[in-house]
């Protein structure tokens, strides 16, 4: 199939702009600047565009009339516009004329100085353009500060376009290249594994790349710290180049030789012999459970992860790795958080042990503030080998695998593992000086002779060595701390980890030691991963244009710099419908919490068949502690109060005790003839109950006997408020009438009323069963069922936005 002609023409020559502005420039894309874009608008061929209007544009226009069609066509033909169109997308051949090197690229923005053209630094490669060839700052160029090196390209008037000292000249056009659809790629070293490569490379050319180019080399790079290598063999369509955007591509991968292809295969079997779970190879790790002891193996440079989901919080945690033979195993940990996510690894972990030594023993506290909040603890076994220092696990070619045993225990806070006591030794025993053994007394002198002639005692360390072992001539102290070992392996393991620069794999931090750097990547690194508590996405903890690691507000705030520029979007609180910042919801929420818990208890009416409030339905957060009826003195609801107003001057309440006793008569005598009364004190809910009242003797089940007029004088005298009630009565009067009502009320407000006690009921239940945290009140219920109008639903949620539970205090943070 062969390419389309071109229709775009256009052809120009730029100076390429230094490295030092285009370091973050991917794969093959290229900056041109603006005058560029105009060129390109104007070369552009003139294409039509499709009208979208539907309606008529000639007022005559009739569909039903074949006159007005002539007009009506002649209108839709002039509004028909011919613009200039760029191809979609746009690629160009880009030339260095000094060698000849051809390359297609893809446009990322125009935005470069003008006259210059930014090019990645896959395209300086393949172009055969060394950073040598750009003049250095002090040449003319522009200042260092000028030119930071941590932004893509300089903003068009920035700084002096006539200093700039030009660099390399290639020429570029806009050539239209045809979409790909298949591409042979052969890998320039052997024992390159697809499970390796397949995902990455199809990432790496989806994000990067717009063009493939045959003859160039593509670098994939690992995810430890490994590049593969790949040389574009053929395309099809035939050409120097394709397209790979919005295409199927069909990629096959050939070796470069017979050769290559038969080691290839060697390292493939190789590799699979000593696979993870093979008798050859490393364990498969797996999840862990408190007290468990596992046994296992790892290969030198390959890790082995466990993973403990369940463990005694309120106990320390003792992770313990005991190595047969003294081989050189280090264990890491890290927990599971939303501050960590990573697997632990040599140079990224919060805790671990490089010694050299075993067993090898690290106590995590309950009181550990890394543990807090942890979903999991992460445990790594790693085997180390001299032949990846920088963390890459993959497996020694003929070391054996390591034999281990680990173990996870729980101790109590504050107790530290049980050291090993020294053997007693009787009294009549004496220390030789040059060994430190305790030797009896009558064969010190033997022993001495045996030991001065065959012994020798390190000064530094106090250990024995024998005068003539491999151990003593190996034997080794660090002069920068009180690390120490016997063989010569240990010390160059030593002086790798602890006192050789390490640069961070993501920033341009360079660590002093390999744990320093493990506690960067764990801690202020930008690269780290984090659970953002907002978005709820696994993100960088700093991107972009967020704040700085050490600005105050994230000092202050305690977020990460993506979150604090992720939680400046604003909701609705679900409380109070105010519009907050998200990274001020918790202290806002807090706020709610604080005045909920502080909250009055409700006035209820002290009518015993009433459900209503003394302050109404508080429909919100707000509740008074006044009730809004000011003649009422007895603690009644302004609907159980009113059939008891009279508009007379009663300063002792006599007349008001007269007329409670009136309606209690009343009711015990003639009823009130509701269908739902439940009252015991009126006839009616006494027939309706079928019951005696509670004060009387009768038993339940029972139909109610009939009462004579003395008998109810009697059982209604106790209920009369003894206290003052007049309308002058204070408020701790009103507080001192604590005897109940058994008034006849309304059916919504007996409703209520048993759905409030059924609710306090219900919560109580569940409290005791341990499936609920918090009972409440009855006086809650009752607000909180006026609240959500008789709906238990409402009700149960006004309980936990705005109601404390019983034993809920102010906690203190």
């Amino acid at each position: 199939m062969a390419a389309e002609p071109d229709t775009l023409k256009w052809s120009a020559q730029f100076a390429v702009t230094p490295p030092t502005r285009t370091k973050k420039l991917p794969g093959d894309k290229i900056l041109l600047p603006p005058s560029a874009l105009e060129q390109l608008l104007a070369a552009a061929p003139i294409t039509s565009v499709e009208s979208t209007h539907t309606h008529a544009l000639t007022p005559q226009f009739d569909p039903f009339n074949p006159h007005t069609f002539a007009a009506e066509r002649r209108a839709r033909e002039l509004l028909a516009g011919r613009q200039q169109q760029l191809p979609q997308p746009l690629t160009f051949r880009i030339v260095n004329p000094s060698n000849g090197r051809i390359v297609h690229a893809g446009i990322r923005e125009f935005s470069a100085q003008e006259n210059e053209v930014g090019l990645s630094a896959f395209l300086r490669q393949s172009l055969g353009l060394d950073d040598g060839d750009f003049p250095s700052p002090g040449n003319g160029a522009i200042p260092v500060e000028e030119s930071p090196s941590d932004v893509d390209m300089l903003e068009p008037g920035d700084g002096d376009i006539s200093n700039l000292s030009k660099g390399p000249i290639v020429t570029i056009h806009a050539r239209q290249l045809p979409k790909g659809t298949y591409v042979r790629l052969r890998p320039l070293e052997a024992g390159y594994d697809p499970e390796d490569w397949k995902a990455l490379l199809e990432r790496h050319l989806r994000e990067n790349f717009t063009t493939l180019t045959l003859g160039e080399l593509l670098l994939i790079p690992g995810g430890r710290n490994e590049t593969f290598r790949f040389l574009v063999d053929k395309v099809e369509p035939q050409g120097d180049g394709i397209c790979i955007v919005d295409t199927d591509l069909e990629v096959d991968i050939e070796a470069l030789n017979e050769e290559q292809a038969r080691e290839t295969l060697k390292r493939r079997l190789e590799k699979a012999t000593r696979a993870p779970g093979t008798k050859e190879g490393s364990s498969t790790g797996g999840k862990l459970s408190q007290g468990q002891e596992v046994s296992g193996q790892v290969l030198p440079g390959q890790y082995v992860d466990y993973e403990l989901n369940d463990w005694d919080r309120e106990r320390s945690l003792d992770v313990e790795i005991d190595v047969a033979d003294d081989a050189d195993v280090d264990l890491f940990i890290s927990p599971l958080s939303a501050r960590q996510r990573n697997r632990p690894r040599d140079n990224e972990h919060v805790f671990g042990d490089f010694s050299t030594f075993s067993p090898k023993r690290i106590c995590l506290q309950s009181t550990n503030v890394e543990l807090q909040d942890a979903e999991a603890v992460y445990i790594s076994v790693h085997a180390y080998s001299e032949d990846t220092p920088k963390g890459n696990d993959s497996p020694s070619k003929t070391s054996p695998p390591l034999k281990y045993r680990l173990r996870t225990t729980s101790i109590p806070t504050g107790q530290l593992p049980a050291p090993t006591n020294k053997d007693d030794h009787d009294p009549d025993d004496t220390q030789c000086k040059n060994c430190r053994q305790w030797i009896p007394k009558r064969t010190l002198f033997l022993h001495e002779n045996f030991c001065l002639r065959n012994n020798i005692l390190c000064s530094k360390c106090e250990n024995v060595f024998q005068k003539r072992s491999p151990e003593w001539e190996n034997h080794w102290h660090c002069p920068h701390d009180d690390s120490y070992g016997n063989d010569q392996s240990s010390q160059r393991k030593h002086n790798t980890v602890f006192h050789t620069p390490h640069p961070c794999p993501s920033c341009p931090f360079t660590a002093t030691s390999l744990s320093t750097l493990a506690h960067h990547r764990t801690t202020t690194c930008p690269a780290k991963p984090i659970l953002c508590q907002f978005c709820h996405l696994i993100v960088p903890q700093m991107g972009e244009g967020d704040p700085d690691m050490h600005d105050p507000e994230v000092l202050l705030s305690g977020l990460t710099p993506h979150e604090l520029a992720d939680g400046g979007r604003t909701t609705e609180c679900h409380l109070c419908n105010k519009i907050i910042r998200l990274k001020d919801m918790k202290t806002h929420l807090r706020h709610h919490d604080l005045d909920r818990l502080s909250r009055p208890m409700p006035r209820v009416c002290r009518n015993q068949n009433c459900g209503r409030t003394l302050q109404g339905s508080p429909a919100s957060s707000t509740i008074s502690s006044h009730n809004t009826n000011s003649n009422d003195t007895l603690g009644l609801c302004t609907g159980c109060f009113g059939p008891l107003y009279a508009d007379v001057y009663d300063p002792e309440g006599k007349a008001l005790r007269r007329r409670i006793e009136r309606r209690y008569l009343t009711q015990m005598l003639k009823g009130c003839g509701k269908v739902w009364c439940l009252n015991p004190y009126c006839k009616t809910g006494r027939a309706n109950t079928a019951t005696t009242p509670a004060t009387s003797s009768g038993s339940s089940g029972e139909a109610a006997p009939v009462l004579t007029s003395k008998e109810i004088s009697a059982m209604i005298k106790p209920l009369i408020p003894a206290n003052s009630i007049g309308p002058a009565a204070t408020t701790a009067a009103t507080d001192a009438n604590l005897l109940p009502f058994y008034f006849c009320t309304d059916e919504k407000s007996q409703q209520r009323r048993k759905l409030s006690e059924l609710l306090a009921a219900e919560t109580r239940t569940e409290t005791e069963l341990g499936t609920s945290e918090t009972g409440y009140d009855v006086a809650w219920c009752i607000a909180a069922v006026e609240a959500g109008a008789g709906d238990v639903g409402k009700a149960r949620e006004w309980l936990k936005n705005w109601a404390p539970g019983k034993g809920e205090r102010v906690a203190i943070r």
